[in-house]
């Protein structure tokens, strides 16, 4: 499929690299939840875009939310262990994640999930990944944005302060530690104009 991305002014960089890893800034939540956040660590980010845009075998989905069917507000794709990734860099990234995260991880990233938010309509509701072991082990789910900023937000489970990050153009944000049973985040819809925005969120084995 193809939707107009507006290219950024700050990255005008066609070579799709990645940048080191040594400045990612952590910021240590309640509950024993924290977030790393780099933004630009992806160079190329716009060309990338347009790469997966056209290259990824995107599909939609229905869920039962209560007494009916609806539409997922978003495009989809899910690669597994061994599966080979739209694009030799998303398996760089993967392998400096694991790299860079060894010692607190404990295992490497394994299967990689595409999300695409075609505009403001699209969107994900609060929610943590803890379909497996995410719901009772501490854990990491690490993400790339490419594409349009769009804000995700992340708040206490039960309430409390909202944060947000507006996340695009090859910016990387890690939750780790008891983030996704302990917090929740969300991309809202929005009814301004904004351009499309893919994620690829990297995870250990048996987290979704």
């Amino acid at each position: 499929m193809t939707v107009e991305l507006q290219g950024s002014l700050f990255d005008t960089v066609e070579t799709v690299g990645l940048g080191p890893l040594t400045a990612i800034g952590r910021t240590t939540l309640r509950r024993g939840a924290w977030i790393d956040v780099l933004p630009g660590w992806l160079t190329g980010a716009d060309t990338l875009f347009e790469r997966l845009d056209a290259d990824v075998p995107w599909h939609a989905e229905r869920r039962q939310m209560y007494d009916r069917e609806v539409d997922v507000p978003r495009l989809l794709s899910f690669y597994g262990e061994g599966e080979r990734l739209p694009h030799p860099v998303l398996d760089e990234a993967r392998a400096a994640l694991t790299a860079h995260y060894a010692a607190e991880l404990g295992e490497p990233f394994r299967t990689a999930g595409l999300c695409y938010y075609r505009d403001g309509r699209d969107s994900v509701a609060w929610h943590g990944d803890t379909i497996g072991r995410g719901s009772t082990e501490d854990t990491m789910v690490a993400i790339v944005s490419v594409g349009a900023a769009r804000p995700l937000l992340l708040r206490p489970r039960g309430g409390g302060e909202t944060l947000r990050y507006a996340l695009g153009h090859g910016d990387l944000i890690v939750m780790g530690g008891s983030c996704q049973r302990t917090w929740e985040h969300a991309i809202p819809k929005t009814a301004r104009t904004v351009g499309p925005r893919i994620s690829i969120q990297f995870r250990p084995r048996g987290v979704r």
